[in-house]
Parts: C-alpha cells; sequence; structure tokens
C-alpha cells in the first residue's frame, strides 16, 4: 500500500484552470465518494483551496491510482485527461509525506508562510474523515501534518508579518490605494476569507467597511464582530457606488459582480477592485472599465513573491523541520507495518498460556480464588517477559532486509499465517 498524492496548483497551472479544478466546500462530500468509487482508492482527502487541488489516496497500484485520480479532476474540469496530465504533478510515500508537511507549513501557498492552508488541510481532512474516506493511514499522515504545520510556526518565523492571503490582499490595497483609514470599502463574502478580510482591514485602520453577504445574518454577525456595517446584498449596487475599494472573496462559484452593475454604479468614478476568490467573483469585462482597477490572486501572487526573499531563511529552517519530520513519519509507518505480526505472536502465545492453564486445571483446584490470580498473573508476566525483546526487534527492524528476515522467521517457528 502507497500513499499518493496527485494535483495541480497556482504554479503548474494559470488560474483560469485552477478555478475549474476547484471542488467548493458543500460538493466535497459527493466528490469523496467519487473517488472511493474508483477500483484504485482506498482512502481520500481532497484539499481544494484557492492556491491548489490536491488528492492524497491510499492505493495498491500507484499507476492505477494516478489514472483514476486523474480522470476525476477531468471529470471535474470538464478537460480530456491530455489537457490536464500535463499540469499535474505526483509524488508517493515518504515525497508525498514531504509534499503535504511543506503544504502545512506554507511553503507551497503564494504568500509564504501564510496561516490559514493549516485550517484548511484540518477542515479537508475532518471531511474526509466524517465520510469515511479518511481512515488509519491517512489519518496518521493528516495527523502528523498537523504538527509540523504547529511545528513551523512556533519555532520559526515563517508565519510572521504577511502570513494570510486575506491579510496580503489588504497590505496589496494599501500599496496601490495608500492610506485607508479614511477609505470606504466594501467586502463581499463573509467566510473565513471575508473574516481575514475585515480583520486586515480593522488592523489598517480603515473606519469605514461595509460587508455584503447571500446570507444577511453572517454578514451582520461579522460586521458586528469587526466595527463594520452589513447591507443586504439586493444592495450591493448602492454599496458599490459609494465604494473606494472592493474586496470580494465568496465561495459562490459563479460570478456575483457583474461588469454593468459596476458601470452604473461607479460612472467612470475609481475603484480598486481586489478579487481573491477561486473561481473569480468579479466579471472579466470590469478591468476594462474607466477608472476601475481589478486585481486577482495572480497579482496578488506576483506582490507577494516580493517579500519571498524576505523569508527565504525561515523557508530554510522550516525544511530541516519538515525532513525531519519526515523521518519520524517514516518510522511511525514501518512500526505500523510490524504491528500485525506482534499481535500475532502475543495472541498465538496467550493461546498457549490461557491452554495450559485449563488443562492444569484440576490441579490448581485445591488453590483458593487469591491463590489463582497469583497464578495468573505470573504466567501472564512470563510470557510478556519472553516475547519483550522479539517484540521490540520486529519493531525497530520493520522495512529492513534483517526485519524481513526475522519477521520470515517469527512466522515459521511459531507458525503463524
Amino acid at each position: 500500500m502507497s500513499v499518493v498524492v496527485i494535483g495541480l496548483n497556482h504554479r503548474t497551472v494559470p488560474l483560469e484552470l485552477l478555478e475549474r479544478t476547484t471542488v467548493a466546500a458543500d460538493a466535497l462530500p459527493k466528490a469523496l465518494h467519487d473517488l472511493l468509487s474508483r477500483p484504485n482508492v482506498d482512502e481520500a482527502v481532497l484539499v481544494s483551496t484557492c492556491n491548489r487541488t490536491e488528492v492524497y489516496a491510499v492505493a495498491e497500484r500507484f499507476h492505477g491510482a494516478f489514472q483514476d485520480i486523474r480522470d476525476f479532476l477531468c471529470d471535474v474540469a470538464g478537460m480530456a485527461p491530455e489537457q490536464l496530465q500535463p499540469h499535474l504533478y505526483s509524488q508517493h510515500d515518504a515525497a508525498a509525506a514531504a509534499h503535504l508537511f511543506s503544504v502545512a507549513a506554507g511553503l507551497e501557498s503564494a504568500v509564504l508562510g501564510e496561516s490559514e492552508i493549516l485550517g484548511q488541510v484540518r477542515t479537508a481532512w475532518a471531511t474526509a474523515q466524517a465520510e469515511g474516506a479518511a481512515k488509519s493511514a491517512l489519518n496518521l499522515l493528516f495527523r502528523h501534518a498537523l504538527e509540523v504545520g504547529k511545528r513551523a510556526r512556533t519555532e520559526t518565523a515563517i508565519g510572521r508579518s504577511t502570513a494570510s492571503v486575506s491579510h496580503a490582499a489588504v497590505e496589496m490595497v494599501a500599496e496601490r490605494f495608500g492610506p485607508l483609514q479614511d477609505a470606504k470599502v466594501l467586502v463581499v463574502g463573509a467566510g473565513e476569507m471575508g473574516e481575514g478580510i475585515v480583520s486586515a482591514l480593522t488592523g489598517a485602520g480603515v473606519g469605514h467597511v461595509t460587508v455584503v453577504n447571500r446570507t444577511h445574518e453572517r454578514a451582520v454577525e461579522l460586521a458586528q464582530r469587526l466595527a463594520g456595517r452589513a447591507v443586504p446584498f439586493i444592495e450591493l449596487p448602492a454599496a458599490l457606488a459609494d465604494a473606494d475599494v472592493l474586496l470580494t472573496s465568496t465561495g459562490s462559484g459563479t460570478v456575483v459582480v457583474e461588469a454593468d452593475v459596476v458601470e452604473r454604479a461607479k460612472a467612470g468614478r475609481p475603484l480598486l477592485v481586489v478579487d481573491v476568490a477561486v473561481p473569480r467573483d468579479v466579471d472579466a469585462a470590469v478591468a476594462d472599465l474607466p477608472g476601475v482597477t481589478l486585481l486577482d490572486l495572480d497579482d496578488l501572487r506576483d506582490w507577494a513573491a516580493r517579500g519571498i526573499a524576505e523569508r527565504a531563511v525561515e523557508a530554510a529552517r522550516v525544511r530541516l523541520i519538515i525532513a525531519e519530520e519526515v523521518v519520524n513519519y517514516g518510522e511511525v509507518v514501518v512500526a505500523r507495518q510490524a504491528a500485525p505480526l506482534v499481535a500475532q505472536l502475543h495472541e498465538h502465545a496467550e493461546s498457549v498460556r490461557a491452554g495450559e492453564l485449563a488443562r492444569y486445571r484440576n490441579r490448581l483446584g485445591e488453590l483458593d480464588e487469591r491463590e489463582r490470580d497469583a497464578v495468573d498473573a505470573l504466567t501472564r508476566a512470563i510470557v510478556a517477559k519472553l516475547l519483550h525483546d522479539p517484540t521490540v526487534n520486529l519493531k525497530r527492524d520493520a522495512g529492513t532486509p534483517r526485519g524481513e528476515r526475522n519477521a520470515a522467521a517469527v512466522r515459521d517457528l511459531f507458525d503463524l499465517a
């Protein structure tokens, strides 16, 4: 059995293609069951964010799993395999673990070290567990990945300064717009990303924040917590007319800000638009309107790339942590491989012990209950001591030629299947 990862991200595909492979949160359960229905996929976790769509799977045959997952992604994107496959990357076993650990640590993000990805990885894993798609192998991998992500942020400075897409978007706005204290900012979307944007705006001293969301109650809740105001979605055109800056981050999957709405609302007056949704929220034609500047995740990545050099030293420290944790993870995986044989050995010994006690039951009949308990404890202790060294050695040497020889010898000597 191998752990594999197959996917694409902001480094391997343009934004237009990444949008086509994005799987919305409410579509994840169906997508996971689709993956599990394929013959070469035994477990699956699907991580789909604004920067990536990746499938982590457990499979008997790597090539069969690659084809199954590639075909799944082709179905999502509505593309033929020959169109999508050149953009896919794939890794297995230790390399797959290293990739996931890098993702969780923020090294694979457009904003190096961003913190939001750790929560996104945790949510993807939790969804897979709820759907019965993540079992022992992927549970071990993702539990370890979250620990690596936490280590990276507590033991290095990779997550300091601009450490989220939402905060980076606000910093990019400030660089383009100038001081934001008197700016009127409209935020469309009140999910996790929208909350991060509003929080970053508040931290930047913006005093005029308006939140619009299809579910108005969520917009009201967010606005109240972060000192902004909320307006119903139907009043989006009026809110646009009053805005200097528009930031969008919904998960609708379709355009929510049409070009004609912006044109009527602004009538040539300046508007800076930053769309960090995938798929994008804002009609691309908005970029052609007079007075309007439209930026998206591609622009944000270019902006964030300038800060990568400053974090290069911290990124190197994170890579050392990842290398160390890949070794630790591998040792745990190997030890788990020895576990079934160790369990069989102990079950066989217990069966022999219990059988011998039963055979001598009549001879022990004169003993009282306390004495029989002492005999039982004594025989258990003898078995445990006899099996201690073989157990330790089997676990220690698992995955090595010596370990394979020892395992074969134990099976033969004790007639274990």
